[in-house]
């Protein structure tokens, strides 16, 4: 590799008079901002396991209020990057919340696109912009930037979730902020994308929202995996991905969501890709195979991997199949044109 030099070669006074005239070489690091071959990355493969965070979560409803938590969340933070910096990858930040019987989490928004995860209860909802989206085990509920939100928990026992958002892209990009707002009604609104294939027969053919479908079911999304997995070969993978109906693109501007079901015993390899990716196990118990490391998991676990790595998902059941959610960085990279299988 060609030598480009270091900052100690040079003289003092000259890297003194730079430095008090706001300025820095930029031969000394330019393999660092441009490495050959293969980008740098601060993203480690990271597992947190349910069984860990669960009992900690807990405690924190038991040590702090919602009215002063405003959101209950605990960062799954990728040490790679730093466990103060909050991240899971480079564009997404994930939390695991607690809503307990009676709370609400109040109403806001905000800048970056979220998008949530059931893990664990019953009787809760989140309204999205005054519709009512309720929250069962598996489903994928959106509120994307700049949409009104509130979650509340109306039934009993505690209530968890995964929250998935492009927090630190948006940090980085100097825009993230919140507008707390006024408590929400929450009304059910019928939908005519809730049922495959079917769409509403109006004119333009479009609703004109730009999130015409906020909440993904997890028995619809099952199903159409479970349907897909008896006529794709063996080799294939069986993965669906949430998409917006209307358009057909991506559930989230910045965030790209998908499922994945492995047949029992099953192992697939993934196409190494450039986004790093996030897998949070919905149902089942497995492997994971990331470069030259082996993570575990069972329901609830999540773990996160860094681009480019080369994956094996795997199924340790023989008998159950496997359901995983992922969410991976791929709109950004493809909105920037940098997105790359290898």
């Amino acid at each position: 590799m060609d030598d480009l030099g270091t900052l100690n070669e040079l003289p003092v006074d000259y890297v003194d008079a730079l430095r008090s005239a706001n300025l820095v070489p930029l031969w000394p690091a330019l393999r660092t901002l441009l490495p050959p071959a293969r980008p740098n990355t601060a993203t480690q493969p990271t597992h947190w396991s349910w069984s860990v965070i669960r009992p900690l979560l807990l405690r924190a409803g038991e040590l702090t209020p919602i009215e002063k938590a405003e959101r209950r969340v605990l960062v799954l933070a990728n040490p790679g990057r730093g466990l103060d910096n909050l991240q899971a990858s480079s564009v997404i930040y994930l939390g695991m919340q607690l809503v307990l019987p009676g709370e609400t989490a109040p109403n806001h928004r905000h800048t970056p696109n979220a998008a949530r995860i059931v893990v664990e209860g019953e009787g809760a909802c989140t309204v999205v912009s005054g519709e009512r989206c309720d929250m069962r085990h598996g489903d994928l509920v959106l509120t994307p930037s700049g949409m009104w939100h509130e979650h509340r928990h109306e039934g009993r026992g505690p209530f968890m979730w995964l929250d998935v958002l492009d927090l630190p892209l948006m940090v980085y990009l100097d825009v993230s902020y919140v507008t707390p707002g006024e408590p929400q009604r929450g009304e059910m609104r019928g939908s005519a994308y809730a049922a495959p294939g079917v769409v509403p027969r109006i004119a333009g053919l479009r609703s004109g929202a730009r999130h015409p479908l906020l909440r993904f079911p997890w028995e619809h999304t099952r199903e159409a995996l479970r349907s897909l997995a008896t006529s794709a070969p063996a080799d294939q993978l069986v993965e669906v991905a949430y998409v917006n109906p209307e358009t057909g693109g991506d559930a989230l501007d910045t965030i790209a969501f998908s499922a994945i079901m492995l047949r029992p015993g099953e192992s697939q390899p993934l196409v190494p890709a450039s986004p790093a990716r996030v897998f949070h196990v919905v149902e089942g118990a497995g492997r994971c195979r990331v470069d030259d490391r082996t993570l575990a998991y069972v329901q609830g676990d999540t773990f996160c991997v860094p681009g480019f790595a080369r994956i094996e998902l795997g199924n340790s059941g023989s008998r159950v199949p496997l359901f995983l959610i992922v969410a991976d960085e791929s709109p950004v990279h493809r909105k920037l044109g940098v997105y790359e299988t290898r």
